[in-house]
């Protein structure tokens, strides 16, 4: 009986070999093999570190079988930076393994849109890739770890890592001829690679400074009252210091903010503007991906602030066009008598890459700015008082209002943030390279 069963299970393997169905030949060999690779974000400067990967293939098989080979990423060339946490299965990798000894060409391997959360600043998790090729030639092929791609679809963006020297064969398939029966012996144990993996890790040290403006920015003028029967009432620009965080880690940036009023029955409409595109974008950007916001506080009289908020891109913006916020608008009803001034506060700027996508919420501290505007205001019922809080968002068609903010010192923080420091959260591998995009302002 066991006879007839030994041969019943030969006869269906014989059979599914010669379907054409994959086999994978046992028992299988995996190891590990580190290489120096070169990833290209799409944004920002190039990574250079170290991959290791764990390469599973058939020891043994014969000319005509289909096998699989499996590439598991052990490490990858550098972590999720930290701008945002990757959702749960966001992340696909995909890449090539080279064939060489006696049959050459390469194998497209594929992972699966499958991972754990991953928060920011910490490992990659990368889901194991596999491909399947044809044996044609006997005597032993070689699989060879090639290029890779980590794909994000939160922001559709794209990171391909190269290798930049030798890479160590990741397995070896003796392949016999065809018809004949391949080894039963348990295949010789993989040795290690002879060479130390690569110890270089990627660049820690910070970019090169860039030169200092050579000439200070001009100095605000006084803001402006208001009374009499003025209806309009146009602001000056002036300086302020925006400190993002973990999102500009060269520190906090200077840049010009333009704070103007029309007078709407006993409320004010103001509109926050920021200098025109003072910068190029590193890509293409979507519709409606930049939607800024920012809190105008009271002071004199009145006290509190006032939320503006400015719509999304109109437009799609291009890889290397100039980057603009669009106007911030809101209504201001004084909840005091006197003369009320208006300054630039904090600022938020919500990036959606995807439409209905969840955003990137970028928050920047405003410190160091003077008045724009100052208003005769007469207090009104439910105004603003010091309640902290006053006005409602406002809807806007975009574009900059001509209130002088359009001058070349006009805000780098705001344009930094909106086109660069904002599209990293994509970028899987990178390091920021501020000052380098200071340097090609």
């Amino acid at each position: 009986m066991k006879t007839q069963r030994r041969a019943s299970a030969a006869a269906v393997a014989l059979l599914l070999g010669g379907a054409g169905l994959v086999m994978v030949a046992t028992p299988a060999q995996a190891a590990e093999v580190t290489f120096e690779v070169k990833c290209a974000p799409p944004v920002g400067s190039a990574v250079v570190g170290p991959t290791t990967a764990k390469i599973t293939a058939p020891a043994n098989a014969k000319v005509g079988d289909e096998v699989k080979v499996v590439w598991e990423t052990v490490k990858a060339a550098a972590d999720n930076p930290g701008f945002v946490d990757l959702d749960e299965d966001t992340v696909q990798p995909t890449g090539e393994m080279k064939l060489g000894g006696a049959q050459s060409g390469v194998v497209k391997v594929t992972g699966e849109r499958k991972n754990p959360k991953i928060p920011k600043n910490s490992p990659m998790k990368l889901s194991p890739m596999e491909g399947t090729f044809k044996l044609t030639k006997a005597g032993d092929v070689t699989v060879t770890p090639a290029w890779y791609n980590v794909n994000v679809s939160t922001f559709n963006a794209d990171t391909r890592c190269d290798p930049t020297g030798t890479v160590p064969t990741g397995a070896t398939i003796k392949v016999s001829a065809a018809g004949s029966t391949p080894p039963t012996s348990a295949p010789p144990t993989s040795a290690p690679p002879t060479s130390a993996p690569p110890t270089s890790a990627p660049p820690t040290s910070a970019p090169p400074t860039s030169a200092p403006p050579t000439s200070a920015p001009p100095t605000s003028p006084a803001p402006s009252p208001t009374g009499g029967g003025q209806t309009d009432f146009p602001g000056q620009p002036v300086d302020v210091t925006f400190d993002c965080g973990t999102f500009m880690p060269d520190g906090p940036l200077k840049g010009r903010v333009t704070i103007s009023a029309k007078k709407n029955g006993g409320s004010y409409d103001l509109t926050a503007a920021t200098a025109k595109g003072v910068m190029n974008s590193p890509m293409d950007l979507p519709a409606g991906a930049l939607q800024p916001s920012m809190d105008i506080k009271l002071g004199g009289a009145d006290s509190g602030t006032v939320k503006v908020t400015g719509p999304g891109n109109a437009e799609p913006i291009k890889s290397g066009a100039p980057v603009s916020l669009s106007d911030m608008k809101g209504t201001y009803k004084p909840g005091k008598t006197g003369k009320t001034t208006l300054t630039p506060g904090n600022l938020t700027i919500n990036v959606v890459m995807v439409a209905g996508g969840k955003p990137i919420v970028v928050p920047c501290t405003a410190s160091g700015a003077t008045p724009s505007l100052t208003l005769d205001t007469a207090a009104q019922p439910g105004g603003s008082g010091t309640s902290g809080t006053s006005g409602s968002s406002g809807s806007t068609s975009g574009g900059l209002a001509e209130t002088g903010a359009s001058d070349d010192g006009g805000v780098k923080a705001l344009a930094l943030v909106a086109g660069t420091i904002l599209l990293l959260g994509a970028a899987v591998f990178t390091f920021t390279p501020w000052r380098r995009l200071r340097g090609q302002r």
